[in-house]
């Protein structure tokens, strides 16, 4: 099984062409250029570097959220142009999956933090359980006290990667002690293609690929306007 993985929920992007258990290319910035700048060009420069036929391909994966509204909205854009033109499925890989999957196995915690700003994250909790990799908690977004108590109830070593880690690092140091918590290496600290590559090979041979006319992303919460236009207009969209 041959797939293209776009991932753009954060600030940086990410694609990656793999086939079954083979990475062929990755290509990842990690910059601030909008994602409508990037991914296509990305797309085209991995695409004849590895002299890749977009026929060849069987799905296109991508994270479908929780993350930037705009830069979800540009990979899902993206990848529902791909899937409608090669007329083949999507696979939805949750950010917080993929992000959390550049973890190899270990015997910690894994906790993926994503500013979602005003003392928020969007996060989630994961282990390996018998080889398996597991979500222990959905992907939600709440104020990061509550994620780090859930993690104190726990009583589990955790590790934390993420764009969420730096804004909440001074919290992290003193909710937790030192053998309690590590923080991901800057290689496995942000989105990757290859990532949301493998998790969507996995999620395809589980029967979870749907239709591009069906594929939407998942916000966790409203956009800004939709916010604003809530207090302005006192009611609920």
């Amino acid at each position: 099984m041959k797939v293209l993985a776009i991932e753009s929920s954060a600030i940086a992007a990410s694609i990656a062409v793999a086939e079954d258990n083979r990475l062929i290319c990755e290509y990842t910035t990690n910059h601030k250029k909008t994602h409508s700048q990037t991914l296509m060009p990305m797309i085209e420069q991995a695409t004849n570097m590895i002299n890749l036929d977009l026929k060849e391909l069987d799905i296109i994966a991508v994270a479908n959220g929780p993350g930037s509204f705009t830069g979800l909205r540009i990979g899902v854009a993206t990848a529902k142009g791909l899937a409608h033109a090669l007329n083949i499925p999507i696979v939805a890989v949750p950010t917080l999956d993929a992000l959390a999957y550049n973890i190899g196995h270990t015997d910690k915690l894994i906790c993926p933090l994503m500013d979602a700003r005003r003392n928020q994250v969007y996060t989630a909790l994961y282990e390996y359980n018998n080889n398996n990799f597991t979500n222990i908690l959905p992907s939600t977004v709440v104020p990061r006290e509550e994620i780090f108590e859930k993690i104190k109830e726990l009583s589990k070593e955790v590790i934390f990667l993420g764009d969420g880690v730096l804004p909440n690092i001074e919290t992290i140091k003193t909710t937790f002690n030192n053998e309690e918590y590590n923080l991901a290496s800057l290689n496995n600290n942000i989105q990757r293609g290859a990532s949301v590559a493998a998790l969507g090979i996995q999620y395809a041979k589980e029967g979870k690929s749907e239709s591009y006319m069906n594929f939407k992303p998942i916000y966790l919460r409203k956009s800004q306007a939709e916010r604003e236009y809530e207090r302005k207009h006192n009611k609920c969209i």
